[in-house]
């Protein structure tokens, strides 16, 4: 098996005295893990940061073994998790991406849309520039990982106009006049979750409710306690940096 890739670094994890395992996530072929030979060392630990961009090679001679991997550094993103939103945004993205994927399927719109909210949190630090990009990261993830959300027409009714509530149960959107006395135990829905466009922070902390409800339940089953930790301090900050 041979793999040469660029690569998102999702995970890295210590293994024996000097070496690392690794999991990065590829375009064409997902996430890839790899045994990266002094991967603790001064001089290449620097690489392996959550969110660095690598050109990946992997070898390995069977599909069962653990591939070899040497890594060159693309682009670092170092310098962002000395800043406490920007780090715990980027520690969520890629611990729910490592937990979430399964490994060696591809998920091309997934990398696109990761990379994606990576430059976002680059070109503006501050929360209100990348929130929307990691809300819309989420259900982009539930949706690849067959969980997605049906906000197009009401699950109750099938009408598509004055949709402002989300079902915790189905994930399906509901209208208002559908909603009647249950309004209060349905999710609101943010306009921007079904138009896109900005949003402020209400609709954004609303948008992470949903999206955090349906991660919880269907995708961190087996994996809650680490991954949802880190969740939980990011909504933490945000919460702080809005108050």
């Amino acid at each position: 098996m041979h793999i040469r890739a660029e690569a998102l670094i999702l995970s890295i994890r210590a293994h024996g005295e000097h070496g690392a395992v690794v999991r990065a996530l590829t375009r064409e072929h997902g996430v890839q893990p790899g045994y990266v030979r002094g991967g603790r060392s001064r001089r290449v630990r620097p690489i392996l940061q959550p969110a660095n961009l690598v050109l990946g090679e992997w070898r390995a001679r069977t599909e069962e073994q653990l591939s070899s991997l040497t890594v060159e550094l693309i682009h670092s993103r170092a310098p962002l998790f000395a800043e406490p939103l920007p780090a715990a945004v980027l520690d969520w993205a890629t611990v729910l991406t490592t937990a979430a994927l399964p490994e060696s399927q591809p998920f091309a719109m997934l990398h696109d849309a990761l990379t994606g909210l990576f430059e976002a949190i680059e070109a503006a630090p501050a929360a209100r520039g990348w929130a929307t990009a990691l809300v819309r990261y989420e259900l982009l993830l539930l949706a690849e990982l067959g969980f997605g959300l049906d906000l197009e027409s009401c699950v109750v009714t099938g009408a598509t106009d004055d949709l402002v509530f989300v079902s915790p149960r189905s994930g399906g959107a509901v209208s208002r006049a559908a909603a009647g006395d249950h309004a209060a135990r349905l999710f609101p829905l943010p306009a921007f979750l079904r138009v896109g466009g900005a949003a402020d922070w209400p609709n954004i902390l609303a948008g992470l409710r949903i999206t955090g409800h349906f991660l919880e339940r269907d995708v961190l089953v087996d994996k809650r306690a680490e991954a949802l930790s880190s969740r939980s301090r990011l909504i933490d900050r945000l919460k702080r940096a809005v108050a």
